[in-house]
């Protein structure tokens, strides 16, 4: 199987974006995937969270603006299969920067596409700022598809109804003509609040399949991780958070286990190209030598 890439985007900060991809990423490489985390933020939360230092000049910057290899810029995070391309506050200039050079909305594509087909990993995992500018832009345009990190809140589902819109538009555009929902995950659920199971509902009736059947829990142990640089698994691997990110990188996986057999599927289907038979002249005897 291929590489395969996913953007996590909400323009919605604090909706639990980055510590799902943290989390998700850890149970990943746990289980045995080789997983690359892209931090996309210049907030930098992906790298701090995964127990890294926030370093002058370690960030994609370079790559959009420059053509600096992301190869070179490659951290190994300490946790098995699990490796980080991290970020610092100065990629937000590129914001300004970026729009200007020539293909502005592809440079991430450019860049991130010797990874992915060096095939070195299963999964890279793209966190995304809570915005639309043009770093998450790039984002969506250089993935396979996104995952969209949902908050158990009314306002969440306002949000999410803007996101589908840029989606849809990229498609439709040619800018990322097979970009597709990889699916919802329902993140900071509480239990006890009607209004959390309302929105949960809501979102299924609206999206089916595309939403995750794991739901993810507010809990304090998710909201402490960040600050020791563990992912949840490896700061209490018997919390409630661990326990639902477990169930998660399951289910994902069971997702890409169903996507590639249907793709083997589909190309085993598809007729065969059969090549035009090449006409061939017939051959013209020489002229008889004898004939007067």
């Amino acid at each position: 199987m291929p590489t395969q890439s996913f953007a996590f985007a909400n323009q919605k900060g604090g909706v639990g974006k980055t510590t799902t991809v943290v989390s998700l990423a850890a149970c990943l490489a746990d289980a045995g995937k080789r997983v690359l985390v892209v931090d996309f933020d210049p907030q930098a939360n992906a790298t701090s969270g995964l127990g890294q230092e926030k370093l002058e000049g370690h960030s994609v910057y370079d790559a959009l603006l420059n053509g600096q290899p992301l190869t070179a810029l490659v951290r190994q995070t300490g946790f098995p299969n699990l490796d980080l391309i991290p970020s610092e506050e100065d990629l937000a200039a590129a914001e300004v920067d970026v729009p200007r050079a020539e293909r502005f909305l592809e440079r991430f594509k450019m860049a991130i596409e010797p990874i992915k087909a060096s095939g070195v990993y299963d999964f890279i995992f793209v966190d995304c700022p809570p915005s639309l500018g043009i770093l998450t832009m790039n984002a969506l345009v250089g993935v396979d598809r996104i995952c969209i990190a949902l908050q158990c809140e009314y306002y969440a589902l306002e949000g999410l109804t803007v996101i589908l819109r840029v989606v849809e538009h990229l498609r439709s555009s040619g800018a990322n003509p097979a970009l597709d929902v990889e699916g919802i995950v329902m993140t900071m659920f509480d239990s006890r609040t009607n209004l959390a199971h309302q929105v949960v509902e809501e979102v299924r009736k609206h999206f089916a399949d595309k939403v995750f059947k794991t739901v993810i829990p507010r809990t304090v142990r998710l909201s402490e991780a960040p600050s020791f640089g563990k992912p949840i698994i490896h700061y209490d691997k018997h919390s409630a958070g661990a326990t639902a990110y477990t169930a998660l990188a399951k289910e994902f996986l069971k997702r890409q286990e169903a996507a590639e057999k249907l793709a083997t599927a589909a190309a085993a289907a598809a007729p065969a190209v059969v090549e035009p038979a090449t006409a061939i002249a017939p051959a013209v005897p020489p002229p008889d030598s004898t004939a007067v």
